[in-house]
């Protein structure tokens, strides 16, 4: 069954890192364009991820996961090779109600994560819902050969536009044309 694709609004959403290594250093990186109410639990922690936990002030225990750590956290990501704890967090996050995703254990995941590409206010994710993450690669790749220059600030006009009209039919339309039309533009077709 695919995923189906949502844009979480991150804002007072704590998040919780098990783990330490590279895979849970690329995990919060890729959070870190979205918050920084970010916490990790790990006995280890690289070199790299340690520096980022540092400059960006996040809390961190340096220490072994223990059941109930999970409970005040809106989001889990369980970045160990160990599938019985990945297995043990999954479970446990049912009971606190909070999404989880555990790497490379489709079993243990509420939710995955996609490749992304990422320009200021714009986000567009590419999932081929983990049959082929070279492949979501390929394509982030591909897309973002696609995007004209200059789109950040076209859509910084946009929204300070969409603030000073008001709401409606007129507005949708208005905002739709000048959309469409800096697409024509910037257009190789």
């Amino acid at each position: 069954m695919s995923y189906f694709p949502a844009f979480l609004k991150l804002d007072n959403k704590k998040i919780l890192i098990v783990g330490g290594g590279n895979i849970a250093y690329e995990k919060l990186e890729r959070l870190l364009d979205f918050t920084s109410n970010i916490s990790v639990i790990s006995p280890k922690i690289s070199e790299i991820m340690n520096k980022t936990i540092k400059e960006k002030t996040l809390h961190v225990e340096n220490r072994e996961y223990k059941t109930g750590d999970i409970k005040d956290f809106a989001i889990v990501i369980v970045a160990v090779d160990d599938i019985s704890l990945q297995e043990k967090i999954f479970s446990e996050s049912k009971k606190y109600k909070c999404l989880c995703n555990a790497v490379d254990s489709v079993d243990y995941c509420d939710f995955i994560f996609p490749s992304y590409i990422k320009q200021d206010d714009l986000t567009i994710a590419i999932s081929t819902s983990g049959a082929s993450p070279a492949m979501a690669k390929q394509l982030k790749s591909y897309i973002k050969n696609l995007l004209p220059s200059g789109l950040s600030d076209f859509l910084a006009q946009m929204k300070a536009l969409r603030k000073t009209l008001p709401k409606g039919r007129e507005r949708m339309k208005m905002l739709e044309k000048k959309a469409a039309d800096y697409m024509r533009l910037h257009s190789d077709g």
